[in-house]
């Protein structure tokens, strides 16, 4: 099996199994021991697999009706990333924000790096400004911001 066909069948576990079929009970298949997770809704220590699964469950929870859809893949030699979007109804708390029942979609990419059949590492990337402005969340700084810009 390529190292592409290798990461599509890993990366389909993950985003099929673990994120819309809510069997979270994949991701130790997945991630190894000492995955690192960077990403823009974790604080702290972010290594392991339980970790990822309390980043899956909080959005599990905000957006329980939540899809998460892979748009484009890129694979070469350990390195896959995936531009994806979610999207869901925010009906429980998420990023702090009490539900609000409106239509959230969230775009970004992830950057996960691969060893032994696992994911390692991932890096991902998406707005959470944009998502809080979809939740209606009054953000602090905002005149500051526009002022600093410009606008």
């Amino acid at each position: 099996m390529s190292v592409a066909a290798a990461h599509k069948l890993l990366f389909g576990r993950l985003y099929h199994n673990v994120w819309n079929d809510r069997k979270l009970e994949y991701i130790d298949r997945v991630f190894s021991k000492t995955h690192a997770l960077l990403a823009p809704s974790i604080t702290g220590s972010a290594v392991g697999p339980a970790v990822y699964r309390r980043h899956v469950e909080d959005f599990l929870i905000g957006l329980p009706d939540l899809k998460f859809t892979v748009e484009d893949t890129i694979s070469e030699k350990d390195k896959m990333v995936v531009e994806w979007t979610i999207t869901g109804t925010h009906k429980g708390e998420f990023l702090g924000i009490p539900p609000t029942n409106r239509k959230i979609s969230i775009s970004g990419i992830t950057i996960n790096q691969v060893a032994d059949g696992k994911i390692i590492e991932s890096t991902v990337a998406w707005d959470v400004w944009h998502v809080l402005r979809q939740m209606g969340a009054e953000l602090a700084g905002k005149s500051e911001m526009q002022a600093a810009s410009g606008r």
